[in-house]
């Protein structure tokens, strides 16, 4: 069998320089279109069946996030459903990948993707239930619908507005798991939680903000080489009509709480990063901060606030950016949540790192911590 490498799959990047060598295989990440961003790369092996392959990514060091690529390791899946860790190394501006296939096809990936298949499914699932209902706002420059679900309480002008949003950067497949375990715990009919929040609240969910970028396997822009979480003060319909779309409906329905969902490249920590540094940041939003921060200490052991990004100066806060923007605009609570490409530093698990399961556990826990600030909101 013809050994190959593809990436010509949804949400596929790679580009093959040398495959003469089963151990001196060449390859390099493709840059999002119209960008010098890079970093996501996701490619199927086939014909190395039980053959020692060593995969050197030569261009890893000039990636977005070359540093995190130390302590990294890369996953792999033959049925696309479970994916592992393999043996990955990063030297001299290079990241090699280690693995003996089992099977005569293997995936590898930056982190566990999320196709736009997936996604389309994970709709389709939600609005099966009566209480949820699809907006479409509009569509992005490749002509695909933004999706966002409206579910939770009929009486729209008591009820607490809660968005949530993800995968701004489409490379940051972690989001949409995340999102995804929050979705089915927020229609569990048996959780007395879930019953609580969509008595008190009406949550919008948007769980791909880029669903350009994530068919077409960019880690951080869209279709024109637009970075969505630095064009929230300016958007337009030309360059970040993603923004445009979700903001304007936001203004439309209101907004209580904003939970934008990442990943991050170099810290191996599940953390939150405040808009501290508003303009009017408060009392009141320290300490509504604290509250959920603490709520979900308390709901997972996988987060932590120990680590994160260093603190805002007074003032100094990015307006481009989606939760300062939005907090500062609405004075209301918003939250960026990141997750690890690599693993949980102090919650390892050597086998899976940080994993789509540990992900939508985590997606569940966040409905503990609104719980404990949806009455403050």
């Amino acid at each position: 069998m013809t050994v190959q490498i593809t990436d010509a799959f949804d949400g596929g990047n790679i580009v093959v320089r040398s495959l003469e060598n089963l151990e001196q295989i060449q390859l390099e990440i493709r840059k999002d279109a119209q960008s010098d961003f890079y970093q996501w790369f996701y490619y199927r092996l086939s014909g190395a069946r039980g053959q020692e392959c060593v995969m050197k990514l030569t261009n890893a060091g000039g990636a977005a996030y070359a540093p995190g690529w130390t302590g990294y390791q890369a996953v792999a899946s033959y049925d696309r459903k479970t994916w592992f860790r393999v043996a990955t190394s990063y030297r001299d501006g290079a990241l090699t990948i280690r693995h003996r296939p089992e099977r005569d096809a293997v995936y590898y990936a930056y982190f566990a993707p999320y196709s736009m298949e997936r996604h389309a499914d994970l709709i389709s699932r939600m609005i099966m239930d009566a209480r949820v209902r699809l907006t479409v706002p509009g569509r992005t420059l490749d002509g695909q619908d933004l999706d966002v679900l409206e579910i939770g309480n009929s009486d729209r002008a008591r009820a607490k507005k809660i968005w949530v949003i993800g995968r701004q950067h489409p490379g940051e497949t972690m989001a949409e798991w995340l999102i995804e375990g929050m979705l089915e715990r927020l229609l569990d009919r048996n959780d007395p939680v879930a019953r609580v929040l969509l008595e008190k609240a009406v949550f919008y969910v948007a769980p791909n903000m880029n669903p350009d970028g994530s068919r077409r396997g960019h880690l951080r822009t869209n279709a024109v080489g637009t970075n969505l979480n630095r064009a929230w003060a300016e958007p337009d319909l030309k360059t970040s009509p993603e923004v445009f779309l979700i903001r304007a409906e936001m203004q439309k329905t209101g907004l209580d709480f904003c939970l934008d969902v990442h990943g991050d490249e170099e810290l191996p920590y599940n953390f939150v990063a405040t808009a501290q540094g508003i303009p009017s940041w408060d009392d009141r939003l320290h300490d509504l901060t604290e509250r959920y921060k603490t709520a979900l200490v308390a709901a997972s052991p996988d987060f932590q606030t120990e680590k994160g990004y260093p603190s805002v100066a007074p003032g100094k806060a990015n307006l481009t950016m989606c939760t300062s923007w939005v907090s500062e605009h609405f004075k209301a609570l918003a939250l960026t949540l990141e997750q690890p490409f690599k693993d949980t530093t102090a919650t390892a698990s050597p086998v899976y790192g940080w994993s789509p399961a540990r992900a939508k556990i985590l997606g569940r826990a966040q409905l503990d911590a609104v719980f404990a600030v949806i009455d403050q909101l």
